[in-house]
């Protein structure tokens, strides 16, 4: 089986999830990064969203306000990952809050609607606790990540 966003992610489609984080990352100080698996490899999700995490140095910000939206195609699973900066700040509510806007584009399989919808949430929550600030760097990159590793 081919992967998955070969066939259904459109380079018009990565340039909406994309422009989806920079517009957010107008808001806030935070970093947001979307990393997409073929599948978990048989660990859980999260797991596999802490892997990706450490993988694209996202504990490196210097707020440690990095947001992971990691998604494995082929298990149908997601997860939602924030840095410890983050954790400091915001409640449960938040977390739980932005997966179920997933949640609820995924099951119609609107996943970029979803995506562009998460991203901007996210945004707007963070720029409470981690405003734009106008020397603002943005310290990771902005564009969507499409991994699939061979299963160790």
């Amino acid at each position: 089986m081919g992967l998955i966003w070969q066939h259904n992610f459109s380079k018009e489609d990565k340039t909406a999830i994309r422009e989806a984080i920079q517009a957010a990352e107008m808001q806030t100080s935070g970093e947001v990064r979307v990393y997409f698996e073929q599948n978990t490899q048989g660990e859980s999700v999260l797991q596999r969203a802490v892997k990706a995490f450490a993988k694209l140095k996202m504990e490196k910000t210097k707020d440690r306000n990095g947001v992971l939206f990691y998604i494995a195609f082929e298990d149908r699973q997601f997860a939602v990952l924030g840095d410890q900066g983050i954790h400091e700040k915001v409640t449960q509510a938040f977390w739980e809050s932005t997966r179920s806007v997933l949640a609820r584009h995924f099951a119609q399989e609107a996943f970029v609607d979803g995506l562009v919808d998460a991203i901007g949430e996210v945004g707007r929550q963070l720029k409470h606790h981690f405003p734009y600030q106008s020397d603002d760097v943005n310290e990771l990159p902005d564009d969507p990540i499409f991994h699939n590793e061979s299963p160790s």
